[in-house]
């Protein structure tokens, strides 16, 4: 099987992981190619027996790998996205950071959960995406979809926006807001729940449009197809706003048309039997506990 393995920071508890992991790839006829950054990072720790190949770009990461080990937490995840894109290679995420719904394997299940991907024990969760076009956009390296969500919020200014949204060509409403995110399902546990917006199911076909601190009190959380074309404008008092998509920052001209759609591709997330989505849910957000006591 051939591995590739990326991680965005050392922490505390990173040799104890890779101790972990490579116990388990030892078992196995496994080749093992590291992100370059994570790489030189771990090896200066002396975690590493030998020398190993590196990649740090997405050209590098081609379809014959089997598999994508993400080390870290849900940003972690988000930035392993970047690499995959629609090269269909699966995501395992080995959970280094505390509060995460992407990054599913605990270290203390590395050696029960780790070696399952081996005797092809896993399924498949396929994650939509959300791509992001508007005029004079400039693409850095092509990276113009988000995994979580695409979020339009103000710049420079304590005033409100406003954001102007159609669907389909349609108009919807006016969002006089802090902004407005627009979340996928795998997104709708991220910054719209901490928004007020509803949780949705990996597998079912919607988007969230979720307004951030909203002056119109009416307004509440939208859940739309994913087959929807969302038009968006901003205008405001200053002459630019931010556009995310997930962690990654664009400013933009406010008064500029701008549109949201769903991806040709998807991202394969790995999960195994005992760790679903819905297990994740009731462990991360306790659910079932009686907390009264």
């Amino acid at each position: 099987m051939r591995i590739a393995v990326y991680g965005q920071y050392y922490k505390d508890n990173t040799e104890d992981i890779i101790e972990k992991m490579f116990a388990v790839f030892e078992g196995h006829t496994t080749e093992v190619i590291f992100e370059a950054k994570f790489y030189n990072a771990i090896k200066e720790k002396g975690l590493l027996k030998e020398e190993y190949a590196t990649f740090s770009n997405h050209e590098e990461l081609d379809r014959r790998f089997d598999m994508l080990i993400s080390i870290g937490g849900d940003g972690t995840m988000l930035r392993s996205a970047t690499y995959v894109r629609d090269k269909n290679i699966p995501v395992l995420g080995i959970n280094a950071g505390r509060l995460g719904f992407l990054a599913t394997v605990q270290q203390d299940e590395i050696e029960t959960l780790l070696p399952l991907i081996f005797e092809n024990k896993y399924k498949i969760s396929p994650r939509t995406l959300l791509s992001l076009d508007y005029e004079g956009m400039e693409k850095e390296d092509g990276l113009d979809f988000a995994l979580n969500e695409i979020t339009v919020s103000r710049k420079d200014t304590t005033s409100m926006i406003t954001v102007e949204v159609k669907l389909n060509g349609d108009y919807l409403n006016s969002y006089w807001a802090d902004g407005l995110i627009i979340s996928t399902p795998t997104g709708s546990t991220g910054y719209s729940l901490s928004c007020g917006g509803p949780l949705l199911i990996p597998e079912v076909n919607s988007l969230v449009i979720t307004p951030i601190a909203p002056h119109n009190l009416n307004a509440r959380p939208l859940v739309i197809p994913d087959d929807t074309e969302l038009e968006l404008k901003v205008s405001g008092r200053e002459p630019q706003h931010l556009i995310s998509l997930d962690s990654r920052i664009l400013t933009v001209d406010t008064e500029t048309s701008f549109f949201i759609k769903k991806t040709g591709f998807k991202i394969n997330m790995v999960e195994f039997p005992d760790e679903k989505f819905i297990k994740t849910l009731r462990k991360k957000l306790l659910w079932g506990e009686d907390k009264r006591n």
